[in-house]
């Protein structure tokens, strides 16, 4: 058997942690022979990377230890297949096309279960890549990204499709329930600009184009603001809700017009109604970064196109200028930022961090 990533492995860390490192080495000899692979587990152990590799990360990293015990096949599996190929055969397994029903139903909880699984074999694929020095941070964090798009893309077909079976929506296509919704989901911050690390939230606004969504409930054409909140709700639930799997991701929705005016999900006019007429100089540069991820894509595209001249301006006046100085000394007086020291300095709000920068 031939491990394509054993052999592109030239440098790694020494395990911090040695006893660790050998106590979850036994825990991964017991996992290999309790799912009957000692065959390829020898085989791996047997390469010179292979028992390197995994004291490096049984004795750097609980979390992605715990990982690989849970699911030593998938170990294995990365080893012969490599990083690449693995992160795509994780991606295609996400979809459910043949399951319908109840959001917060069985179907709810099969969804839930695989996205998290997904999470954990993303982690380790990217966390390895990264550790044995296979990929730039580059293509961490754009693995890392796209894997998010997936995930919601899914939940979002899940929900798309459940609301459909339920009689609240008519859907165009049944097989790609999130082509021509009129729902769409933008991502913000590090996942708009496809830059998320491990431990990234992702920021998410959520909009919906009256003039194409074909909301079918009891309730007619009224009844479809509350019907995309209580979808938004059931979204922010399949991703963050913590399981016996563990989470997908940390959702946030407070970068949506307004937040703490408005319902989590808004209409497409509304959105641009506030961005017109209300938006701020923060908002303005939280609009930078967006970009839709899940849902119907041209519809979050025409949103954004449309944002432009607001996103973009011409010039900046003296109004402008004085609302940034404005934003800046808010971060100082709420973080600090007077002085700069090494001990307990904010890289994000501190002086001259992420923030000042931008």
């Amino acid at each position: 058997m031939k491990f394509v990533l054993l052999d592109e492995i030239s440098t790694l860390p020494r395990p911090y942690d040695e006893p660790r490192a050998a106590r979850d080495l036994d825990n991964w000899r017991s996992a290999v022979k309790t799912a009957g692979l000692e065959a390829a587990a020898g085989a791996f152990a047997d390469h010179a990377a292979g028992d390197n590799l995994l004291r490096a990360i049984f004795g750097n990293s609980p979390f992605l230890g715990r990982c690989i015990l849970k699911d030593v096949g998938f170990m294995l599996r990365l080893a012969e297949h490599g990083p690449g190929p693995c992160l795509d055969d994780v991606i295609a397994g996400l979809d459910d096309s043949g399951e319908t029903g109840d959001p917060g139903g069985p179907g709810s909880a099969a969804i839930m279960r695989r996205l998290r699984i997904a999470r954990s074999k993303v982690a380790v694929l990217v966390g390895l890549a990264d550790i044995a020095g296979l990929w730039p941070l580059e293509r961490v964090t754009s693995a890392l990204s796209r894997f998010a798009d997936a995930a919601l893309g899914a939940a979002v077909a899940h929900l798309l499709r459940a609301a459909a079976a339920a009689g609240d929506l008519q859907l165009g296509d049944h097989a790609d329930p999130q082509s021509g919704c009129g729902l769409t989901v933008l991502g913000l911050g590090k996942l708009g600009a496809g830059e998320l690390n491990y431990s990234s939230d992702i920021d998410l606004i959520i909009l919906y184009d009256a003039a194409i969504v074909r909301y079918t409930g009891r309730d007619g054409p009224r009844g479809a603001q509350t019907f995309f909140v209580r979808l938004t709700r059931n979204l922010v639930r399949l991703m963050q809700e913590r399981t016996a799997d563990g989470y997908v991701f940390r959702t946030d929705l407070r970068l949506r017009p307004d937040p703490g005016a408005t319902p989590p999900a808004l209409s497409v006019e509304a959105a641009e109604t506030y961005y017109e007429s209300l938006g701020q100089n923060w908002e303005r540069a939280a609009m930078i970064k967006a970009r839709p991820v899940a849902g119907d894509r041209a519809v979050g595209e025409a949103f954004v196109a449309a944002l432009t001249p607001f996103v973009w301006r011409r010039n900046l006046d003296f109004a402008a200028i004085q609302d940034i100085h404005s934003i800046k000394r808010q971060i100082n007086a709420h973080h600090g930022g007077a002085s700069i020291a090494v001990a307990g300095h904010n890289l994000k709000l501190g002086r001259g961090g992420i923030r000042e920068i931008e």
